[in-house]
């Protein structure tokens, strides 16, 4: 017999085979295309195969330049031959008397120093480099061996201060006479780093003395990095750029600590007058830095040309941004604002150091912050450049956000200190505002400050920020600060408990009416409300006065289409809060309440067809989450959980007869058959047609009316459920149950709905319905099938299975033509 496969796996087979002859094509398209190249390539040389083989014989690049090995070798060289001084200075020192030691450094000293005059005649400058740098370090090795030698009594430290003076001057002699050469001079200024803080170290100065120095060599180095302008000296700038902020930046580490540990404001003033000279410089130096970038030529190396802020609005028509960008900017812009950032940061740091030991109970905060924000009257200076603006500016603002974060912690207790009167509800009210936001948490003892702070902060931003892109962000951010500050009055005042209350309800109808950006507003209110639900859960009037005042006051909100989102849905949450309450406070039980929790839900029902979209969806939302509340609510009380399951059925089907909301009414189905069964498990019913029956009756009445609104619905997704619900669970309990009168009336009903379904060639119905009749009947017959198997010969059984199957074998044709004629007319029906 000849196998054809189905048209299915034979169709995947064909598939294959074609992505098959596909892959093959390509591989020889590229094998053709190389050899295309390879034959109209003009160049001679094998080219590489693209299915592999070996790589062309192509000659390796150099992987460095000559320019670069040259001064490798030239540095290695001067390496080598620094070390071997040393070594000669260090090790066989001692073999030479005075006079060979002297004329040994001496000359090679001597000969190192002069080498690079004739190397630079010559044009070999990286040689002549070389050489110097030799030369300095063994000049370094003249002065040890001289201390060594003849000066061993004298202090070391001393004598290395005034070597380091005395090389830094013979450097930069050196370098000045021989101009061609770039090393001695940066040497120079790198020896002059040292001579001060030697100097200090040796007169034993103390913390302050070597910050002193150290801050001083800084200012040096940053007078040099910007008197020095020629090109010709850019190392020199480089190395005075970076002394300055290396130098300066340890010399501000320890002012900066002797700030924060000065014991008493002497010790604080000491440690001011380092850190203001040193903030003075910084200032200075971004100034200068930025106004050299500004009025420089365009496109000189390492100069970029910027527009100055006083220019911005006649160049562009339009004001400069109140704060700067975070684009990427060329060094000459990022290391002026980064300067005067640094600079005023120090000088604030000075001024809070002197508070701190001045000012008694964190009022010290308040006082910086107050620095902070007159900070912000210096970018108002004439001709300052954009750049140092925007460093004082950012200065100013890290300040004020340091001074939020350490007021946070008194807005976070009374914010969320009410929340643990969740688990004492109506234990008494407290004896004031700070004690009944203290129920698990401290409180802080820095609460009038912290309050100072906040004030201060949303001031700052409500008056100072006049740019138009900022206005509206800062104008926000003023009122979440205002609305800080007062919604931790009360506990910080220790007012009494009902001014606290009378206080957080007064707030939130204000945050309600705030008129910049609503979303801020509405959202301080809402959260206003919630602290003052839980706040009230101490006081069982309290908690029915607060909740009903709420309730009427964010309904009255609700008539304000852009506040509707929000307060809508609120005034059901907070209804539904305060039927719970009312019932708790009656004495009423839970599943009594939940008939008065109902209100809620028919509410939401009625309300909804009159909102727009956005708040409709929030208060149905609402609605059906009080539903869950109160059907919560009567779970250990089957009767009243059936009249709430009937009665959010009927509201249900009212929101089913809105053309926008026809899926309502599967729920409302859904509710109804709930409500029936829950009737019937109290009434102790355990038969389960029932429990289906009242959903078969509905469901084929549905079915029904569907398929008159349209012919082409099939029998299955009409009849189908309706018929499954009452009669599968029916058949289960018949082979459990011993009596007569289930199997007569299941067999009965499933003989009616199959001479229906044939009568109406309806498919669902004639196959449901003969199933569960053969079932039936099978069930019926089970008895005597048994006893006449047990009356059998055992041979019978294989006998009678081995004559069916030669009967089928025969007639397998005929059987299958019957079998497909059974298949068509049941694929003919509906």
């Amino acid at each position: 017999m000849t196998y054809l496969p189905p048209p299915a796996e034979e169709l995947r087979f064909l598939d294959a085979e074609l992505r098959r002859l596909d892959a093959h094509r390509a591989q020889l398209l590229a094998r053709r295309a190389w050899l295309v190249s390879v034959l109209q390539s003009a160049a001679p040389g094998p080219a590489t195969p693209p299915f592999g083989g070996p790589a062309p014989a192509t000659a390796p690049r150099p992987e460095a330049s000559a320019p670069r090995v040259q001064n490798v070798l030239l540095v290695l060289g001067g390496v080598l031959l620094t070390i071997a001084a040393m070594a000669f200075t260090l090790v066989s020192w001692g073999h030479l008397g005075i006079a060979g030691r002297a004329a040994v450094l001496g000359t090679v000293t001597a000969a190192a120093l002069a080498a690079p005059v004739p190397l630079l005649r010559r044009g070999l400058r990286s040689t002549a480099e070389s050489v110097a740098g030799l030369g300095l370090a063994l000049t370094v090795l003249d002065a040890y061996a001289l201390h060594e030698a003849a000066l061993a009594d004298t202090d070391g430290t001393a004598y290395a201060a005034v070597t380091a003076t005395v090389l830094a001057g013979a450097w930069a002699a050196y370098g000045t006479a021989l101009g061609a050469l770039r090393l001695p001079r940066p040497a120079a200024l790198a020896a002059a780093q040292l001579p001060l803080l030697l100097t200090a170290l040796a007169a034993d100065a103390g913390p302050h003395g070597i910050s002193a120095a150290l801050l001083l060599t800084a200012t040096a180095d940053a007078a040099a990095a910007l008197l020095v302008t020629s090109p010709a000296l850019r190392p020199v700038r480089i190395a005075a750029t970076i002394g300055a902020y290396g130098t300066g930046g340890w010399g501000l580490l320890g002012a900066l600590w002797l700030s924060w540990t000065a014991p008493d404001p002497g010790a604080a003033a000491r440690a001011a007058a380092l850190l203001l000279p040193a903030s003075a410089v910084a200032l200075t130096a971004a100034w200068r830095t930025a106004g050299t970038a500004r009025t420089a030529e365009p496109g000189r190396t390492g100069v970029t040309s910027t527009t100055d802020a006083t220019d911005a609005p006649a160049a562009s028509g339009t004001p400069s941004p109140a704060l700067p960008s975070f684009s990427p900017q060329p060094l000459t812009t990022t290391l002026p604002t980064a300067t005067a950032l640094l600079g005023a940061l120090v000088l604030l740091a000075a001024l809070g150091g002197v508070l701190r030991v001045t000012l008694p109970g964190g009022w010290a905060v308040p006082a910086q912050l107050l620095g902070a924000v007159a900070l912000l009257a210096a970018p108002r200076i004439p001709r300052m450049p954009e750049q140092v603006r925007h460093g004082v500016a950012w200065a100013s603002a890290a300040v004020q956000g340091l001074a939020l974060l350490w007021a946070l912690p008194l807005v976070a207790v009374a914010l969320f200190g009410p929340l643990g009167w969740a688990d004492r509800p109506w234990s008494g009210g407290p004896a004031d505002a700070r004690d009944a936001v203290t129920v698990h948490a401290p409180w802080l003892s820095h609460s009038g400050p912290a309050l100072a702070v906040l004030g201060l902060l949303a001031g700052a931003l409500a008056l100072l920020v006049r740019n138009a892109t900022w206005r509206q962000r800062a104008l926000a951010g003023a009122a979440v600060l205002a609305w800080a500050a007062a919604l931790s009055v009360p506990a910080a005042l220790e007012l009494p408990y009902v001014v606290g209350l009378l206080l957080l309800g007064l707030l939130t109808a204000a945050a309600l009416a705030l008129p910049v950006l609503p979303p801020t507003g509405t959202v301080l209110a809402l959260v206003t409300s919630v602290d003052l639900v839980f706040l009230a859960l101490a006081d069982r009037t309290a908690t029915l006065t607060a909740l009903s005042a709420l309730t009427v006051l964010y309904a009255a909100a609700s008539t304000r289409s852009r506040l509707a989102p929000v307060t809508a849905p609120a005034t059901l949450a907070y209804a539904t809060a305060l039927a719970c309450a009312t019932g708790a406070a009656a004495g009423w039980q839970p599943p009594h309440t939940a008939l008065l929790v109902l209100v809620v839900p028919a509410v939401a029902v009625a309300v909804a067809p009159r909102l727009a979209t956005t708040t409709r969806v929030a208060c149905e939302v609402t609605g059906a989450v009080a539903a869950l509340v109160a059907v919560g609510l009567t779970v250990v009380d089957a009767p009243t959980l059936a009249l709430v399951l009937s009665s959010l059925g009927v509201l249900a089907g009212a929101t089913a007869t809105r053309p926008d909301r026809r899926a309502a009414g599967y729920a409302a189905a859904a509710l109804f058959a709930l409500a029936a069964w829950v009737r019937l498990a109290a009434w102790e019913v355990t038969a389960p047609e029932a429990y289906t029956l009242p959903v078969t009756v509905p469901a084929l009445l549905v079915g029904a009316w569907r398929r008159r609104r349209d012919p082409l619905t099939g029998s299955w997704p009409a009849y189908g459920p309706g018929l499954a619900v009452t009669l599968l669970p029916s058949l289960a309990a018949l082979w459990r149950d011993e009596g007569w009168p289930r199997p007569l009336l299941l067999g009965s009903a499933a003989l009616l709905i199959t001479l229906l379904g044939a009568r109406h060639r309806l498919r669902a119905p004639l196959v449901l319905g003969g199933a569960v009749l053969v079932l039936t009947a099978l069930h019926e017959l089970a008895p005597y099938l048994v006893q006449f198997a047990d009356a059998l010969p055992r041979w019978v059984p294989p006998a009678l299975a081995g004559l069916l199957l030669l009967a089928l074998g025969a007639t397998y044709e005929r059987r299958l033509r019957d079998v497909r004629r059974v298949r068509d007319v049941l694929g003919r029906m509906s």
